[in-house]
């Protein structure tokens, strides 16, 4: 079958429903595909009469995945995937998320894999919505593309002579987070503007900024909040950010009545409107009351900002402007953070500037 453009896609769509056919979709970045993901797929396409894979641009998968991926381009990742029998037709979206083009084809089934749970699926509450099925496909035991390219790093790295001058001793680690913030200047540097000037969009207005994560992030989300409310680097009026971390009977009062997983996400539920953003710090991108927070800012229609490590695909999978840290180190990756946040802060308040706002 064809690789399709999005408008092919909703023609064709057309005529799968008049011939009373059920459209099964699914989306993923299938960056080196393997055995897992067929055996995925002729799952999926099981479970109706066509399927249709979404699969992420290549600035999509380096948004949700970091700087060093895709591997493969989008093109041939595309033409693979349309070889296959089990697939009916392909699709490339450019966004983080496939959200807006689910919402376009109105899928009879959405079909993720088992590292999915359906309450994270994006697009799930828009079928459900319309009487569809959202499922989450036990997956193949022991394939994944993240696990293939570590081993063959990892192979590399033991093949690799060891740096000449390296520093060793207290310092090391400040090297390292040296080094981890030039590749972040270096790689990351679109993706940080852009959710910056999401930021300053949602600020400018009138929107809020919320703010969560867990530990070092919460304390991370305390920060940038206060240099919003109060100022970072010049005069300007106040603006309205909150940490969900710093309500203590709210965090308890949710964590004894509903369990630790909910306590952003009832907050956000209570506080958060359409046009607001928020902001989801994780160095592991899959703390499970970040995730839950984050699908109830999508539930309201905000937008979602997130900070996360080169392991953290499932957060960066969520947000509309993901940044992905080139760390797998906590420490480095919440230095890296901080940075970030000044950054933003920077960015609204140059942005408020401009504005000529009182």
């Amino acid at each position: 079958m064809p690789i399709m453009d999005h408008p092919a896609l909703l023609a064709s769509r057309q005529g799968w429903r008049r011939a009373g056919s059920v459209v099964v979709f699914t989306n993923g970045c299938f960056d080196v595909l393997h055995r897992g993901h067929v055996h995925l797929l002729e799952r999926a396409r099981a479970l109706g009469d066509v399927l249709v894979v979404g699969v992420n641009a290549d600035a999509s998968v380096r948004a949700v995945k970091g700087p060093d991926r895709p591997l493969v381009a989008q093109g041939d990742r595309a033409a693979v995937l349309a070889s296959l029998a089990a697939v009916d037709a392909v699709t490339i979206f450019d966004e983080p998320t496939p959200a807006r083009l689910i919402q376009a084809l109105e899928p009879d089934v959405l079909v993720k894999g088992g590292d999915w749970p359906v309450e994270q699926i994006v697009g799930a509450g828009d079928v459900t919505r319309r009487g569809g099925r959202v499922l989450s496909l036990p997956l193949l035991p022991g394939y994944s593309t993240t696990g293939i390219v570590e081993r063959v790093l990892a192979a590399h790295r033991r093949a690799a002579a060891p740096a000449a001058g390296a520093v060793s001793g207290p310092l090391a680690a400040l090297a390292e987070s040296i080094a981890v913030e030039q590749r972040l200047l270096a790689e990351c540097g679109e993706a940080i503007t852009r959710a910056g000037r999401l930021l300053a969009d949602t600020l400018l207005r009138g929107g809020k900024v919320l703010l969560f994560g867990n530990g070092g992030s919460a304390a991370e989300a305390q920060h940038i909040a206060a240099e919003l409310v109060g100022r970072f680097s010049r005069e300007r009026r106040a603006l309205p950010a909150l940490a969900l971390t710093t309500d203590t009977s709210a965090l308890t009062a949710v964590g004894n009545d509903w369990g630790f997983e909910r306590i952003f996400a009832r907050q956000v539920e209570a506080l958060a409107s359409p046009g607001d953003a928020v902001v989801a710090l994780s160095t592991s991108g899959a703390s499970p009351n970040v995730l839950a927070a984050v699908m109830a800012a999508r539930d309201r229609k905000c937008a979602v900002v997130g900070v996360t490590g080169a392991r953290g695909t499932r957060l960066g999978g969520l947000c509309d402007a993901p940044v992905v840290v080139p760390s797998t180190v906590t420490e480095r990756v919440q230095e890296a953070s901080l940075v970030i946040g000044h950054v933003w802060c920077e960015m609204i308040d140059a942005c408020i500037a401009d504005a000529r706002e009182p």
